[in-house]
């Protein structure tokens, strides 16, 4: 690892498995030009590639060297990168990008330029064959900012990471001071570019786990041995109906769920876990959040067009590289807001096309309220679920049974109104009705849900 010294050579040691990096270009530097006349100062032209091993799985890597040029964009420095890309898509295996840079070269002009867009065409024409995932460390601003938009996943730094187009004091009306909106935190919680935030150590972890997670290509499956118990009984499992990340823990194997995207929209939950070592993909909706104390912070219950966009997005990735998808359906409709109401019918729209037109198994779990067009587009039969499973108190329906009970009733009064809502809930509101049409699969027991969804997984996967 001749040039990869210094704190961006530390990084990548410790993401990839020990003595397993091989560096590629090192000897490459800027060329001659008009404003770069001593090329011989920028050793690697400020990006450091190569290839090496995260538990064994092959990945490439650039990762930009901020003590050289700012680790500014120039013509070799992009070559490189595009070279990297070239590999990876020809044997299959990830992209990692570790991004810090000042942007582009100027001293280059549109040599650079023209660079900036060969790496845009490589990051296209890799989108859905092999995976891609940015770490912003540093800077990564204006153009580059694209760099982590076209990646699958963007994990930043929580202190020195900037992700960003325009500065915060380049934005009209704002400042750094007052909104900094190149920041770990706005990234994650307000714009939902960035998916996991944490420190150099967390985010470098957390890139090592998805990985292992993750096929290597869009023709390789994603199944490792396991260990666990497929028949586990989960006792108590029905009080993690509304924070269902907790769920998504107690189902997997080994309790282990890797959620992402977990600061933005949180009423819709993203993740993998592993269903018998087999990668599953988990949309869920989440009516509550509860702390490491116990104590819940209550949410909506409602699907926010956010969370809508934020579903979509992932189900096709999923998609794209053939990894099963568990949706777990718990909403009684949709957020109801001005802000709600511009974006909901296009952001509902794309979900239930993307699991319409998703082609990997497709099992969904109710666990709770699903109603109306909200529950529809949550992967249900009408929309081509493989298997539907539902909790016995799982209220299933087009509304909540006393608001159909005062629209059926009409003038007859409030104690009409409740008869119609008892009879509406025990005839059509629930799970045992919506099996006895065919539109849930099996009603389960909830402590058996594991094994339910393991066989369902193992079935589809085949």
């Amino acid at each position: 690892m001749a040039s990869s010294t210094g704190l961006i050579g530390r990084h990548i040691e410790a993401l990839l498995d020990e003595k397993s990096f091989v560096e590629t270009g090192s000897r490459i530097t800027a060329r001659s030009t008009d404003f770069v006349t001593d090329p011989i100062k920028s050793p690697s032209d400020g990006v450091i590639t190569g290839y090496g091993t995260i538990e064994g799985r092959r990945v490439y890597i650039y990762a930009q060297d901020a003590s050289v040029l700012g680790g500014s964009i120039g013509e070799m420095h992009a070559k490189k990168i595009c070279g990297i890309y070239d590999l990876a898509v020809k044997t299959g295996s990830p992209v990692i990008g570790l991004i810090d840079s000042t942007g582009l070269r100027l001293q280059e002009s549109t040599d650079a330029l023209n660079g900036l867009g060969e790496i845009y065409y490589k990051q296209s024409m890799a989108k859905g064959v092999v995976p891609q995932i940015c770490a912003v460390f540093g800077n990564c601003g204006g153009g580059l900012a694209l760099f982590s938009a076209m990646a699958d996943f963007t994990f930043m730094e929580e202190k020195d990471g900037k992700l960003f187009v325009n500065s915060p004091d380049a934005v009209d009306g704002n400042y750094t001071a007052k909104n900094d909106t190149s920041s770990a935190k706005f990234q994650t919680e307000e714009s939902g570019n960035a998916d996991v935030a944490g420190s150099a150590d967390d985010i470098i972890a957390g890139m090592r786990k998805l990985v292992s997670m993750l096929p290597q290509n869009n023709e390789d499956v994603a199944v490792d041995e396991c260990s666990d118990d497929l028949n586990r009984i989960l006792p108590g499992i029905e009080g993690a109906a509304g924070d269902t990340s907790i769920l998504l823990s107690q189902v997997a194997d080994d309790n282990d769920f890797f959620e992402l995207g977990a600061s933005y929209a949180k009423d819709m939950i993203t993740g993998f876990i592993k269903l018998d070592g087999i990668t599953v993909g988990c949309v869920a909706n989440r009516s509550e959040i509860v702390g490491d104390d116990g104590k819940a912070v209550k949410l909506s219950g409602r699907m926010s067009h956010k969370g809508a966009y934020k579903a979509s997005d992932f189900v096709d990735f999923c998609d794209l590289f053939g990894i099963p998808v568990l949706a777990v359906v718990n909403t009684q409709g949709f957020e109801a807001s001005m802000c709600s109401e511009r974006h909901m019918a296009k952001a509902a729209a794309a979900l239930m096309d993307s699991f319409a037109n998703c082609d990997v198994p497709r099992i969904t779990l109710i666990v709770g309220k699903a109603y109306g067009s909200a529950y529809v587009i949550m992967n249900s039969k009408g929309i081509g679920a493989d298997m539907v499973f539902a909790w016995p108190d799982a209220q299933i329906g087009p509304m909540d049974a006393k608001l159909a009970g005062k629209i059926m009733c009409g003038d007859k009064g409030a104690a009409e109104a409740d008869k119609y809502a008892k009879s509406f809930a025990e005839l059509q509101n629930n799970a045992s009705s919506a099996a006895a049409r065919g539109y849930v699969d099996e009603v389960i027991d909830p402590q058996d849900t594991r094994k339910h969804l393991v066989y369902a997984v193992e079935m589809l996967f085949e």
